[in-house]
């Protein structure tokens, strides 16, 4: 159904198309793209997320995240994912991972499916759990966290909006 690219040359301008089509249906925040939506200079950026996959390299703001496209079996980027090793005192209340569907490709359950292979990448990586926030309006994203084992932890607030914590542990998630 999908899999995982890493960020390349080869699909800038479909990475470019997936970007404007979010500002397009007036979204300027694309989740888990280790801020795509930010950025003017793919090639700049695709450097800055390949720093951040290593500890020499990493970001000292950042944390070792691993960032990945999705693309269906017609190679067309239908989401992003990120992966974050670990979490600093910001990222305790944003979690481990986040991401984003394009908006033509929501309800088909990509979003599921982008989560469940991240979780497959997170035990290779050597982690046991993952912790994941979302904003309690963000239904289809807290059905999203659900199906892939997330458990409720904690609620807090951010930017105004209420939140919660959801925890997946990777031994029971499969």
């Amino acid at each position: 159904m999908i899999r995982f690219v890493r960020l390349a040359e080869a699909v800038k301008k479909q990475a470019a198309a997936f970007k404007q089509e979010f500002f397009d249906h007036g979204e300027f925040v694309i989740n888990g793209s280790e801020l795509f939506d930010k950025t003017d200079d793919y090639n700049e950026w695709c450097r800055s997320v390949d720093a951040n996959t290593k500890e020499e390299t990493v970001n000292p703001d950042w944390v070792i995240t691993d960032t990945f496209f999705a693309v269906d079996d017609q190679d067309r980027i239908v989401g992003i994912i990120d992966l974050r090793h670990t979490l600093n005192d910001f990222l305790k209340d944003m979690g481990n991972c986040g991401y984003s569907v394009r908006p033509s490709e929501r309800r088909k359950g990509f979003a599921t499916e982008m989560l469940r292979q991240l979780l497959g990448v997170a035990e290779k990586a050597g982690m046991t759990e993952l912790y994941l926030s979302v904003e309690r309006k963000n239904e289809p994203s807290v059905k999203t966290i659900i199906r892939n084992g997330g458990v409720y932890e904690r609620g807090f607030e951010f930017d105004g909006e209420q939140a919660d914590i959801y925890r997946i542990a990777l031994a029971e998630s499969r």
